[in-house]
């Protein structure tokens, strides 16, 4: 089995190419929190993302550096001869499904002056872009897993 489950925040704006046949790709690079620090080590762990097709335009339309995502996908290995003729490896997550968590501002509340509760800020993201299966998660605690 090969499943990859990451939630993080983007180290950079998702880049969008077009292949010379006309599919769409995206990618970008996901930091992870690590759950246990050591002394010493980095408390992040950075992983490479690829989207294909209209992932990969949702992604590069509405998320930008420091967004926060879950994703799902695949780890997978590719070859290439860098310029100065070595072969060169590359591993990488092909992403397959992502959600949208936290907010475009980075804060997933805004303050409620009638109540002490707080509520999820909106996107502002055209829901009528998307399947039905998409929803925006508000915050943290509403993850599915």
């Amino acid at each position: 089995m090969n499943k990859v489950m990451l939630v993080g925040r983007l180290t950079r704006d998702p880049e969008l190419k077009t292949t010379g046949t006309g599919k769409s790709v995206a990618t970008f690079s996901l930091a992870v929190d690590r759950r246990f620090k050591s002394e010493g080590q980095p408390t992040a762990d950075f992983f490479n993302i690829v989207a294909w097709g209209k992932q990969a335009e949702i992604i590069c339309q509405y998320l930008s550096k420091g967004r926060q995502l879950a994703i799902s996908g695949r780890l997978q290995t590719r070859s290439y001869t860098a310029q100065d003729n070595t072969k060169r490896y590359v591993t990488e997550v092909v992403l397959e499904e992502f959600t949208f968590i936290g907010s475009a501002r980075d804060s997933s509340y805004r303050d409620n002056d009638v109540s002490s509760q707080r509520e999820p800020a909106s996107s502002g993201l055209p829901m009528d872009d998307f399947d039905d299966e998409f929803k925006i998660l508000g915050d943290d605690d509403d993850v599915p897993f």
